[in-house]
């Protein structure tokens, strides 16, 4: 009997694309249980026999990791227990049923053979599949491999198949206990302070106020360039300017060798003592070739910082599509930290293919006929070959955006292997009494690398005029200008990534994610140019972070963290005792924290309004019969400012008094929901909303699910008939839409 070979990639597009390769086009495929993920199938060679080989994906990760079902309410749980507590593996996505369709197809499979992405994360889903398929068929030391590959080409690909290796169990751990802390750390701190702040504020619009522990420190390099323009004091300073004729008649103005003075009355003696004169003498001419220096082979914190200063594109975007360029094999692997290229890597294949292009193939004909430069030696990390062009793209292949990306990176790799450009630089010295004056020109001699990178190259020839050492020049004129020092600018996308980079915080996959959930949680708003501007709500934060326990927000924590979880991923430390050691720290940190969060709510009372002060009368109280008042700034809610009680409500719609009607139960006034026009609505009482009465009703219902047998509200008096497209719904009268009625799903 023919032995069966199961192999999984990380996506379905990615496992299409080395179905193809290793069949050599000849795969039969067909559809998954789940309808996500197809399986290729075709018969080759494999341990000197034919196998039937079966390759198929996952969408990501399997599992995800989370708390055990009880640990998930936020009220009945004091977020203290989380750094302790239970966890569990959960499917990652349930629709998915991930897991019983990687047993399905593993059943009756002699082999396993893992295509991930050859990152940690990678590492860390090939542990997932193998759990997956463990039941299924006979997992041992002999029969799972590991392929490792950086570009979905031929080459590269049939390299990989020929010298599959094994997975490491290691650099998966450190996936875990990653998850395990940012998961534990980053929840209880989160419910803490959203609990905290959420009830007492009217018009804080953020219904979470998390915090992470890579997530805060990124915003903490945002609000502290933020307070260095608030706190900057602007100095005047002056510049003494002078200007020379030359024998030819031109005008040149000198640059003074002491730049500035901060102390006007010396600046003026400075300008008193030039003005006794009435010629310069040049007391130096000197000419030195320099380069700029071709780029250093292209990495993933690269890409991220010029996408954002020059193409404009936020780094979560650019990394999204440079994915999509590697599964679709436009370039290598897009998450590397290597800008050196190893010793066998084919340089001259990869060029070759860029030499037809219509945007660059005369350049790349040109570095051809020359002969390749190697590439400067960069920093090798030991996992990725830099970001290269796999093969050639053309505008009409490659929508707006992805072109852009691959014309970057094909440009980039160009210049790596370009002549550097060199140019002639020309100073000439001058002297006016005691004072020293300078003036400096280039003029380019090859232009090399920045013929392909054409925004680097120079704008034009700066020459200096031909000076000969000892000559005499006329002063044209001589004063002093007055300047003032400016404030820095907000931080960059681009800078930001550099100060992440620098200090640890976060890895190159997850470096566009931390800034992403800054910017999505309100924290910082996209500026012109990509500045990112901190919004009063970060501010806040940061600031309430520095008042009680300044290393919450410092990137030195994160940094130290990382440190451990690489020690695991080299095998140098234990997974259980980095995950023990770190977490107490970070409880001690946060027992203390929720001991003196008064220091941040005095800082949210500055900024923020009181629920009391916000918000219109809508409707009456059932315990003090006053009125309550409607809070709109999300999340949207009722406030009782008498009783002190505030009342969750739906949210994304409208609400409103509905007929003065009234709750049987607690006496509060009902309200109506509605979608709009065209979507449902519902009556809700606010009191049971909160705190349902009935034991069969959740949290959150509306008089649609209430199951009082004689309101004339309830399910019991306006529902119909069982819902067809779910389980456990009923369809409900719509009270607001007659005379047409409507009926809609109380789920």
């Amino acid at each position: 009997m023919m032995k069966r070979a199961l192999m999984v990639a990380e996506k379905p597009s990615l496992a299409a694309s080395l179905a193809n390769i290793l069949s050599n086009g000849r795969s039969t495929n067909r559809k998954g249980i789940n309808n996500a993920c197809s399986i290729h199938e075709w018969n080759m060679q494999f341990k000197g026999e034919s196998v039937h080989f079966l390759m198929t994906s996952v969408c990501g990760h399997v599992m995800s990791l989370d708390f055990v079902g009880k640990f998930n309410n936020w009220d009945r749980v004091d977020p203290a227990e989380l750094f302790h507590c239970p966890t569990e593996k959960k499917e990652a996505v349930a629709k998915l049923k991930m897991p019983s369709f990687l047993a399905k197809e593993a059943k009756g499979c002699d082999y396993l053979v893992l295509w991930l992405d050859c990152d940690k994360e990678g590492e860390n889903i090939c542990f997932e599949v193998i759990d997956a398929v463990r039941e299924s068929m006979r997992i041992t030391d002999h029969n799972v491999f590991r392929a490792h590959f950086s570009a979905i080409t031929e080459k590269d690909i049939k390299a990989a198949m020929n010298n599959l290796g094994k997975p490491n169990e290691n650099e998966a751990k450190s996936v875990d206990a990653r998850q395990e802390l940012d998961l534990r750390i980053g929840c209880a701190f989160t419910r803490f302070q959203t609990r905290f702040f959420q009830g007492k504020y009217g018009d804080l619009d953020a219904s979470l106020i998390s915090y992470g522990p890579c997530q805060t420190p990124t915003l903490g390099f945002c609000v502290q360039r933020h307070d260095e323009i608030q706190t900057f004091k602007p100095e005047p300073y002056w510049v003494l300017q002078v200007t020379v004729q030359t024998s030819e008649g031109k005008e040149v103005v000198l640059d003074w060798e002491r730049v500035r003075c901060f102390e006007k009355e010396i600046a003026t003696m400075f300008l008193m003592q030039v003005k006794e004169f009435k010629e310069a003498k040049v007391t130096s001419v000197s000419m030195k070739e320099k380069a700029k220096v071709r780029p250093l082979a292209l990495n993933t914190v690269e890409l991220m910082r010029v996408a954002s200063s020059g193409l404009g594109m936020g780094p979560h975007h650019a990394m999204q599509i440079a994915e999509r360029l590697y599964t679709q094999g436009y370039i290598s692997y897009p998450r590397t930290e290597t800008t050196h290229y190893p010793e066998n890597f084919d340089l001259l294949e990869v060029l070759r293919q860029q030499q037809h292009s219509s945007d660059w193939g005369e350049e790349v004909r040109e570095v051809l006929s020359s002969g390749i430069n190697r590439p400067k030696k960069g920093h090798d990390a030991g996992d990725h070959p830099p970001i290269t062009p796999m093969r050639t793209a053309s505008r009409s292949e490659l929508d707006g955006d992805a072109w852009r990306l691959y014309d970057y990176i094909t440009r980039h790799f160009i210049a790596t292997v370009s002549r550097d450009c060199t140019y002639l630089s020309t100073t000439a010295k001058f002297e006016i009494g005691k004072e020293v004056f300078k003036c400096t020109g280039k003029t380019l001699l090859d232009p090399g690398y920045t013929i392909v990178m054409h925004w680097q190259s120079f704008s034009k020839n700066e020459t200096v005029p031909p000076f000969s050492d000892g000559e005499i020049v006329n002063i044209q004129e001589a004063k002093l200008q007055e300047c003032q020092t400016c404030p820095p600018d907000y931080l960059t996308e681009s800078e930001l990534i550099t100060l992440m980079e620098k200090h640890g915080i976060g890895t190159d996959a997850s470096i566009p994610v931390h800034i992403n959930n800054i910017c999505q949680r309100n924290y910082v708003a996209v500026g012109s140019g990509r500045r990112l501007v901190p919004t009063s709500l970060g501010i806040v934060l940061v600031h309430g972070y520095q008042k009680i326990d300044p290393e919450l927000v410092l990137p030195t924590m994160r940094s130290a963290l990382e440190e451990q979880l690489n020690l695991i991923a080299h095998g140098q430390a234990s997974m259980h005792a980095v995950l023990q050691h770190s977490l107490e720290i970070f409880k001690q940190k946060f027992l203390y924290f929720v001991k003196n969060i008064e220091g941040m709510d005095q800082l949210f009372e500055v900024s923020f309004s009181p629920l009391a002060m916000l918000g219109k009368a809508l409707s009456r109280c059932g315990k003090c019969r006053r009125y309550m008042k409607y809070v709109q700034a999300k999340p949207a809610r009722l406030h009782c400012s008498h009783c002190d009680e505030t009342y969750s409500l739906p949210q994304n719609g409208v609400v409103r008094i509905y007929k003065e009607l009234k709750c049987p139960l607690d006496d509060f006034e009902l309200l109506s929901w509605s979608a709009g026009n065209k979507g449902k609505s519902y009556p809700l009482c606010p009191y049971c909303y909160n705190h349902p009465p009935f034991r069969d009703m959740k949290k959150g219902s509306g008089c649609n699910a209430c199951t009082h047998p004689s309101c004339p509200h309830s399910l019991n008096s306006n529902g119909v008939s069982s819902c067809v497209e779910c389980d456990g719904g009923v369809l409900v009268l719509d009270p607001a839409s007659g005379p047409k009625w409507k009926l809609s799903c109380n789920r």
